[in-house]
């Protein structure tokens, strides 16, 4: 049974295959060639030296061979008929040492055992016979007895010899000749065949050539090219153009690869379009409730600005008629009547403080004033002076460090250090004298401030509810307050751009407070 992926691996195989069996069949044949080419090269160089070297000085020498037999017959002859001691000169000056020469080259071109060879050597000795065995008595017969003291059988002996040598000589010459023109004929076979092979070599390269070409086009770069133009319209934006090919596996890999991250590209751009319109209803929706939680708070801030404003009448007369109440009648009814108008005077005391601070705490960011440079430090003297009484009878020291100069509204931040010393000095530690340091320090975009105490401090786990507005860690009936005093000081800060926290890291738990706040360069005042 066949799969879907068998026809790919298949064309995988086949095109493998194909560049394999052409580039190995390619490479053979080019070796073959090559190969060839070189033994041609080699026999043609071989065949060029015989023929032009060996050969030429091998019948040079024997053609003066020749010449010198005869000369050297006739001087002898002459010395004979003579005695002229000069015509000897002849045969003293034979071809020794141009035969040992010519000797080497027969060996080292054709081998020891050549049959030339073996012929130069057979003329080499002969001549050396016919010197030794005829020349030199007969020189010496007559250079003892004159010249008819020659014997007639030695003479008979050295024409035998001479005519052997010549003979030898005659044979070596046609059988040089003929190996010369042998040897020739070979020579420019052997440069036909170079030629041949090095056309033949020219012709191969071409056929590999052009065979790599054709399965390089047709089975790679055709397809490719037919790839790249669909994936380029696919980058285009025609994201329903299919990324296929008639290609072999690997290119059709490539291909379903492609149109593979085709589709996934087209499911994640769907998805991503259902998200960015989810986003945009979100974001609208995040608007519309962010506008109506401004509105919201608008009307929060003006509803507690106007019931605090008019709560205050109506609270100054129940106030004013309780402690009237109090001055008339108290002692004359019992004992339980009297506390109940201690209950009134105070809770109408308690509530005249509350609306107070509600109404302080609605103001911030309500009274729009531009905003101008504020010496910090002598609105902290300003907020510090306020509470002379009780640093006096308690003994503080409030020190103030170096505090920059920032933009913002002065008002608000004599309240800001009014709350921080204020509270500082109310949850101080009975066991040790007050200490409250305010000091500033310069960092990216802006200035950190921090007021420091040696308080009764706050519990880490309670850091973070301390700003939020009546929020309170003490019963009323211990220390006095309504719980607004940070969530003032934090929409103070808020209210021109900073940040406000409890740093735990200044003082240990429950053994201090040290509240820090940034204000930046830029104020963000609205």
């Amino acid at each position: 049974m066949t799969t879907p992926d068998q026809p790919h691996r298949s064309s995988a195989r086949t095109l493998s295959r194909q560049l394999r069996v052409t580039l190995l069949t390619g490479g053979v044949v080019l070796l073959l060639i090559v190969s060839g080419a070189v033994y041609s090269v080699s026999q043609v160089l071989t065949l060029q030296h015989r023929v032009s070297t060996t050969y030429s000085q091998a019948i040079g020498f024997n053609h003066s061979v020749r010449a010198w037999l005869s000369d050297a017959r006739t001087a002898l002859q002459t010395y004979q008929a003579t005695g002229y001691q000069p015509a000897l000169d002849v045969i003293i000056d034979g071809p020794d040492l141009e035969a040992a020469k010519v000797h080497t080259l027969l060996v080292d071109d054709l081998g020891a055992d050549d049959d030339m060879v073996a012929s130069f050597e057979t003329l080499v000795g002969q001549i050396e016979d016919w010197r030794t065995a005829f020349v030199g008595p007969a020189v010496e017969a007559v250079s003892a007895g004159g010249t008819a003291a020659v014997p007639p059988d030695l003479i008979s002996v050295g024409d035998a010899l001479f005519a052997e040598a010549q003979q030898t000589a005659d044979e070596l010459a046609a059988d040089l000749a003929e190996a010369r023109s042998t040897a020739n004929e070979q020579f420019m076979r052997w440069n036909l065949n170079l030629f041949m092979t090095v056309v033949l070599l020219t012709v191969a390269a071409l056929a590999v050539g052009l065979a790599l070409w054709f399965t390089l086009q047709r089975r790679i770069v055709e397809p490719l090219a037919d790839l790249a133009s669909k994936a380029e319209a696919v980058s285009g934006g025609a994201l329903t153009q299919e990324v296929r090919t008639r290609a072999p596996g690997e290119i059709a890999a490539l291909a379903r690869a492609v149109d593979a991250m085709r589709v996934e590209l087209v499911d994640q751009m769907a998805v991503a379009q259902e998200s960015a319109q989810q986003i945009a209803a979100a974001h609208q929706h995040l608007t519309e409730q962010a506008e109506e939680l401004r509105r919201s708070n608008r009307d929060l801030e003006q509803f507690a600005y106007v019931a605090s404003h008019d709560l205050q009448e109506p609270l100054r007369k129940v106030a004013s008629f309780t402690q009237l109440l109090r001055k008339r009648y108290g002692g004359q009814l019992d004992e339980r009547a009297d506390q109940y108008i201690d209950f009134a005077a105070d809770g109408a005391k308690r509530m005249q403080q509350l609306i107070q601070d509600l109404l302080g705490f609605s103001r911030v960011g309500r009274v729009h004033e531009d905003p101008a440079p504020v010496d910090l430090g002598e609105a902290c003297r300003t907020a510090v002076s306020t509470f002379d009484a009780v640093t006096a009878a308690t003994g503080a020291e409030v020190e103030v460090g170096e505090l920059p100069t920032v933009v913002g509204q002065q008002t608000l931040f004599v309240q800001l250090f009014q709350n921080l010393v204020g509270n500082a000095l109310k949850f101080r530690d009975p066991a040790r004298t007050p200490r409250i340091s305010i000091g500033a320090q310069r960092r990216a975009g802006g200035w950190e401030l921090w007021c420091t105490d040696n308080g009764i401090g706050i519990d880490a786990k309670y850091v973070d509810r301390v700003f939020v507005i009546f929020q309170r860690l003490h019963p009323k009936d211990v220390y006095d307050g309504t719980g607004i005093g940070l969530a003032l000081c934090k929409k103070i800060v808020e209210y021109h751009g900073g940040e406000i926290w409890i740093d735990t890291s200044r003082t240990p738990p429950l053994t201090g407070t040290s509240v820090v706040w940034t204000v930046p360069d830029i104020p963000r005042v609205p």
